[in-house]
């Protein structure tokens, strides 16, 4: 007999708790049954009733007679945290069709662009701005877009009494690439040291491939940046990405980056060689590294003088038009 914590019961129990969620009142085993089919379960009522008696025990559903059961909170929480595994890679699978997406024009500066998300609170905006200006006076300028809170038309909804602040996330670049031919493979999110005002090493290095959250939203939550030091002394850790290209690629990768920064879409990139690592990061063989800064270097700035922000990564396709500078 399979144990139930096997892992093909866990992931029926998690579907059969995903179906009852979904409907409003109390679902019988026939109703789940027929619903699973539909997700490619073919579990009959006498398995679904199997599985229900499990989840009761576990206290993640609740019985009501004939009627069928209903979810717990319990069984609402066991949810959100169920099966990492099924989870790890759906930043990335996001991040790609993103790219894929973005189809902003180098020449014309129009198009779309892939757009981070931050949000304040409305009492905070002036002085969020003041150090947005204070970081284009110094040469780390940026554009953005500032969305009023309970604004119906908002891409992303952003509460009443908040303000919203989109920047231009750099998977842009990746997506620039690509429109030119120029496959990409986004791999890290890390925190880069400079030291004297120049790029030296990254200090440390999420996959993109092997997590559930947005590294970049992982750093930020530690707030591990010090983007105001780098401005200030030359010295600090400021958020970044790693990619890698064909090294047949390199000198149009490199033109193409040039251009990006020039649009404002970021304010700093590197292309490595085929002949090593890039800032520290190994590549494989063939590939040349790429390494960009991220969009939310300016919203760290505001997090680092005390401003609480909720930030959302990888958030919204947006048009380039509705960025300004500061």
């Amino acid at each position: 007999m399979t144990a139930p914590d096997d892992p093909q019961i866990q992931r029926k129990l998690i579907e059969i708790l995903r179906v009852i969620d979904e409907n409003k009142g109390a679902v019988g085993a026939r109703t789940i049954s027929d619903a699973l089919k539909e997700r490619g379960y073919p579990l009959g009522e006498r398995g679904v009733r199997y599985h229900l008696r499990i989840l009761d025990e576990r206290g993640l559903t609740e019985g009501h007679g004939y009627a069928g059961r209903t979810i717990t909170e319990l069984g609402k929480r066991e949810i959100e945290e169920a099966l990492v595994q099924d989870r790890t890679g759906f930043v990335l699978t996001r991040i790609e069709k993103m790219i894929y997406q973005t189809d902003f024009d180098l020449t014309s500066k129009r198009g779309k662009v892939v757009a981070n998300i931050a949000t304040i609170e409305e009492k905070d905006l002036d002085c969020a701005l003041e150090i947005l200006r204070y970081l284009a006076e110094h040469g780390m300028g940026c554009r953005i877009k500032v969305i009023a809170g309970g604004a119906p038309d908002s891409t992303t909804p952003i509460p009443e009494g908040h303000i919203g602040i989109a920047t231009i996330c750099s998977i842009t670049c990746d997506g620039i690439l690509l429109k030119h031919g120029i496959p990409v493979n986004i791999n890290y999110g890390g925190m880069l040291r400079f030291d004297n005002k120049q790029a030296s090493h990254y200090t440390d290095l999420i996959a993109y491939a092997g997590t559930t959250i947005d590294p970049m939203k992982i750093f930020l939550s530690r707030k591990s940046a010090s983007v105001l030091e780098i401005v200030e002394t030359g010295g600090g850790l400021l958020l970044a990405n790693v990619r890698d290209v064909p090294d047949v690629a390199i000198d149009e990768a490199s033109m193409i980056l040039d251009r990006a920064v020039e649009a404002g879409i970021t304010d700093y990139a590197r292309v490595g060689d085929s002949r090593g690592p890039v800032l520290g990061v190994p590549v494989d063989a063939g590939m040349a590294g790429i390494s960009v800064s991220a969009g939310l270097n300016v919203i760290s700035a505001i997090q680092e003088v005390g401003i609480p922000v909720a930030v959302e990564p990888v958030a919204a396709m947006m048009d380039y038009s509705e960025f300004e500078t500061v």
